[in-house]
């Protein structure tokens, strides 16, 4: 932790500093091959939640705790990749940012076939 060299001295990290280190940290896992549609509505906007590029982030203090909504590859095993995801959040905003992570909570939206599956055209 680094400390203030005055005791006025302060540290501000934008929200968005956060959304791309936790999307950045997502798209590098194998078996992600996008980052899905981030919900919105008046929910979100009353609780001013910053969320962008499928990624919505909730500060409490030094506290994070991270959304990410992706889109897998079909042939992943997604609990593995979902795991991943998780460690790679979590490490990347605690390193970088010195911040604790409280959770980070992986909801998978889609998956995506890299071939379109065959059809029978023998009927």
């Amino acid at each position: 932790m680094v400390t203030p060299r005055h005791p006025n001295d302060t540290v501000t990290i934008a929200p968005g500093v956060l959304l791309t280190i936790a999307r950045m940290a997502t798209l590098n896992v194998e078996g992600v091959v996008r980052m899905g549609s981030t919900p919105g509505g008046v929910d979100r906007l009353f609780r001013r939640v910053p969320a962008a590029n499928g990624v919505q982030i909730a500060v409490n203090g030094d506290t994070v705790t991270a959304h990410l909504y992706v889109v897998a590859d079909a042939l992943t095993n997604l609990r593995e990749m979902s795991v991943s995801i998780q460690k790679s959040v979590a490490r990347s905003i605690q390193e970088i940012l010195g911040m604790n992570v409280e959770s980070v909570n992986i909801h998978i939206e889609d998956v995506h076939f890299s071939q379109p599956p065959e059809s029978d055209t023998s009927q």
